[in-house]
């Protein structure tokens, strides 16, 4: 099982990136503030979690143990998978999600694309029991980032909007935030007026 890694960055996508460790390149699904985090030929650690099909294995990475736990906990969550838990995390963090859960907010939980009412109140019930667990670690340092409105486009797309709409959204926040805002702050905006649109 691989629950850690350290490496160089060595290629980044819209989804994932390949981390180069010992010469060899390993792909890892990370969500969009990871990814806006980063760049290439930049030294990285992600805590991780290798989730294994019938007919794959696949290495997911996050920049905080809390992240990582939370990730875990939603796929215990039957009728959740890995995309859908990772669209979850990239939406909201593990405390926003604890706090929603606390507080019963389906609403904060349906501006995950994939996730309606109906979806979104059986995630409340279910995580209910399990709360304790995702609220007790402590959060993980805040990570620091550059610059790249298309970035914020890619991480979108590859929640699944349009690109389109993608390119809209990111021009409309800009506008409001500045450019110089910093691409995580661009990214959060997007999301919550994407969210507001559904």
């Amino acid at each position: 099982m691989i629950s850690f890694l350290s490496g160089t960055v060595h290629r980044i996508a819209a989804d994932h990136l390949v981390v180069l460790t010992y010469g060899v390149g390993r792909k890892v699904h990370v969500t969009p503030d990871t990814l806006t985090g980063t760049r290439h030929g930049a030294e990285i650690e992600l805590v991780t979690s290798l989730v294994v099909r019938e007919d794959s294995m696949t290495l997911y990475g996050f920049g905080t143990e809390d992240e990582n736990h939370t990730f875990e906990v939603l796929l215990s969550i039957s009728g959740i998978g890995p995309r859908l838990a990772m669209a979850i995390l990239s939406v909201m963090g593990p405390d926003e999600l604890a706090a929603a859960i606390t507080n019963q907010d389906a609403n904060a939980l349906t501006r995950v694309p994939g996730i309606g009412k109906k979806g979104a109140s059986r995630i409340i019930l279910e995580l209910e029991n399990k709360l304790p667990k995702l609220t007790a670690a402590a959060p993980g340092p805040a990570l620091s980032f550059g610059g790249g409105n298309q970035q914020v486009v890619d991480a979108l797309v590859g929640l699944g909007w349009k690109e389109a709409q993608a390119e809209d959204v990111v021009a409309e926040v800009v506008k409001e935030t500045g450019a110089d805002a910093g691409t995580s702050v661009i990214l959060k905006a997007a999301l919550k007026v994407l969210g507001a649109k559904k």
